[in-house]
C-alpha cells in the first residue's frame, strides 16, 4: 500500500490533469457523436456489428460491471502515470491518444452502430434482484436504455490498451504497475463483453485503433518537432 501511495504521489499535477482530460474528452466526443449523427442523419444507416456465431455464445456475467465502471478511474490513473516517462514520450503519447479518440468519433458519426438490448435478452436480466444487476441496469439506462449506440470501436478497450502501451517497456514505470495495467486492460476488455455492452468486433476494432494510433505517434514523433521549436 505504501508503494502504491508513493507512486501516485510522485505523479506531477499535469499528469493528473491529462488523465482527467482523457476521461472527460472521451466522454464529450461520445456525446457529440450522437448529436452529429442526428444532425447529419447518419443514424439512419446504423448497423449491429454482431458475429452471431461468437457473440451469442458470450454469457452475461453481472459482476463484471464493477470492472466496467472502474475503467473510468483506470484511464485517469493510467494516463497520469505516463507523465512520469520522458517528456518526449509523454507528448507523443498524448498526440496518439487524441488521434485515437478522433478516429473513434469519426466511426461513431459516419459508421454508427447500435445494440438492441431487448433482442439480446439482457433487459429482463437486470430486473432481477442483486446489486450487480442493479448496477448493470443503471449503466444500461444511462447509455440509451433498450438501444445502446457508439459500439464500434469500443472506447473502453481502446483507451485501456492505450494506457498500457504508454507504460509498456518504460523503465521509469515500476514493473508491478506495468503488470497491473496489462491485467486491468484484459479485464476491462472482458467486461465489455460480459456486461453485453459490446460485441467482439467492437473489442477487436478498439484494440486495433489503439495500436495503430500509438505506433503512428511514435513513428511521426511530433514531440521532436515541438521541442525543437521551443528550445531556448
Amino acid at each position: 500500500m505504501r508503494k502504491l501511495t508513493r507512486f501516485f504521489r510522485s505523479i506531477p499535477i499535469y499528469g493528473w490533469l491529462s488523465g482527467i482530460v482523457h476521461l472527460l474528452g472521451g466522454y464529450t466526443l461520445y456525446l457529440l457523436a450522437e448529436l452529429f449523427c442526428r444532425i447529419l442523419g447518419t443514424d439512419r444507416w446504423a448497423f449491429i456489428p454482431k458475429i452471431p456465431l461468437i457473440d451469442d455464445r458470450i454469457p452475461l456475467i453481472p459482476v463484471f460491471v464493477v470492472v466496467y465502471i472502474f475503467s473510468y478511474v483506470f484511464w485517469v490513473g493510467g494516463t497520469a502515470a505516463v507523465s512520469l516517462t520522458e517528456k518526449r514520450h509523454f507528448i507523443n503519447y498524448l498526440f496518439g491518444l487524441l488521434c485515437a479518440l478522433l478516429v473513434g468519433f469519426l466511426f461513431f458519426v459516419f459508421a454508427p452502430t447500435y445494440i438492441d438490448r431487448a433482442a439480446e435478452n439482457v433487459m429482463a436480466e437486470v430486473e432481477k434482484p442483486g446489486i450487480f444487476r442493479w448496477m448493470l441496469g443503471f449503466i444500461y439506462r444511462s447509455d440509451g436504455g433498450i438501444l445502446g449506440h457508439n459500439l464500434f470501436p469500443s472506447l473502453h478497450c481502446q483507451s485501456s490498451l492505450y494506457c498500457y502501451l504508454g507504460v509498456r517497456r518504460r523503465k521509469e514505470i515500476p514493473v508491478w504497475f506495468r503488470g497491473y495495467t496489462l491485467v486491468m486492460t484484459v479485464l476491462i476488455c472482458l467486461s465489455t463483453l460480459f456486461t453485453r455492452q459490446h460485441y467482439s468486433m467492437d473489442v477487436l476494432s478498439g484494440l486495433a485503433v489503439a495500436v495503430v494510433c500509438y505506433a503512428a505517434a511514435q513513428k511521426l514523433d511530433p514531440a521532436r518537432h515541438f521541442m525543437e521549436r521551443n528550445k531556448p
